[in-house]
């Protein structure tokens, strides 16, 4: 088996394939020259990509083939209101559907295999919608986690509003923050004004879900009902990016010292690893820089292959991707400098 990384770039998308050892890399691309990628999602052998120009907006790229890509009748908001779609953050099959979180902060799902999109209004009107407040990344939906056994029910991320369930379909939502640390509290609205970073969920214990927030690490055993904090072994509560690798439960993040100093603590990259459910945490660093390290890995920029041991793979700011085919014990970077690493996603062939 070979693992195929897709690199969205502010400058384009580029294909990373490996052999068969995960030991040597080919880049192909950019894809959409100068357009930033801001969201890639697959679903039954399609690829989608969220691309964003200065010019034209934001829309979604489909392709079969990873050679041939057509422009989809992408969200979009009404053009006579006041809210404005300006970047697809991210594209997520959940329960046979296909849905889209974006900026303006709001969700969209698709029938029909990405071709056409409409707005979930239970979440896009929710009864809080007028007291949400964006966060220095903007009013983004960007997180979205579903029940695997359970069509009817998902979770999603909003930053800096927080996460909200729905068990009937998406027709209603609920605040699901009980916990966690606010940061930007409403003196009327209580349940909103949190800033979720990312969400990793058990997919055969669908309530065990785990939450980098901009004020900490926490776990839900009950869907989100209540949260508890698990930070022991972490130097920072604060980072955006968090993935789990299905087979052997091992979560991975990559803190920051904090949210004033946005860097990794000491100058030293270095990704954290939980095998025990997020009870501890500890650093994975051979192969990664030790000092002299500033860049950021955005909330998408970490991501992870189905091959065992699993692959995992982080992009920085600073353009550089770097490899793990130990599932985190050691590090290489891919052989090419890319623009700012956005996103990243990894598949298996």
């Amino acid at each position: 088996m070979r693992t195929l990384l897709i690199i969205g770039t502010d400058k384009g998308a580029f294909l990373a394939k490996s052999d068969a050892g995960r030991t040597a890399w080919t880049i192909e691309g950019p894809l959409f020259k100068g357009w930033r990628i801001t969201a890639i999602g697959r679903d039954g052998g399609r690829t989608f990509l969220g691309v964003n120009s200065f010019v034209y907006g934001a829309t979604i790229q489909v392709s079969d083939d990873l050679a041939k890509w057509r422009q989809v009748d992408g969200p979009a908001y009404p053009k006579d209101g006041t809210r404005k779609l300006t970047q697809v953050w991210k594209i997520a099959p959940v329960g046979g559907a296909l849905f889209a979180g974006v900026a303006e902060a709001g969700l969209f799902r698709s029938d029909d295999r990405g071709d056409t999109w409409k707005p979930v209004a239970g979440l896009n009107d929710h009864p809080t919608r007028e007291k949400w407040m964006p966060g220095a990344g903007g009013l983004c939906a960007h997180a979205i986690v579903g029940d695997p056994t359970n069509p009817q029910r998902m979770w999603c991320g909003i930053s800096a509003v927080g996460v909200f369930r729905t068990d009937d379909g998406g027709r209603t939502w609920q605040s699901k923050n009980r916990g966690v640390t606010v940061v930007l509290e409403d003196k009327t609205t209580k349940d909103i004004g949190y800033c979720v970073h990312g969400l990793a969920q058990d997919t055969r214990d669908p309530n065990l879900i785990w939450r980098q927030d901009h004020k900490g690490m926490y776990r839900t055993r009950d869907g989100g009902d209540s949260w508890e904090k698990i930070e022991r072994g972490l130097p920072s509560g604060f980072g955006f990016p968090l993935v789990r690798e299905p087979r052997r439960g091992a979560l991975y993040a990559v803190p920051l010292e904090s949210d004033e100093f946005r860097m990794p603590p000491g100058g030293a990259l270095r990704v954290y690893r939980s095998i025990d459910g997020g009870e501890s945490w500890a650093p994975s660093g051979k192969g990664l820089p030790g000092e002299h390290a500033y860049d950021v890995v955005l909330r998408g920029a970490l991501t992870l292959d189905a091959q065992d041991p699993a692959g995992i793979y982080v992009g920085t700011t600073g353009g550089t991707v770097y490899a793990s085919r130990d599932a985190g014990e050691s590090w290489q970077a891919l052989p090419f400098g890319a623009p700012r690493v956005v996103c990243l996603a990894a598949f298996t062939e």
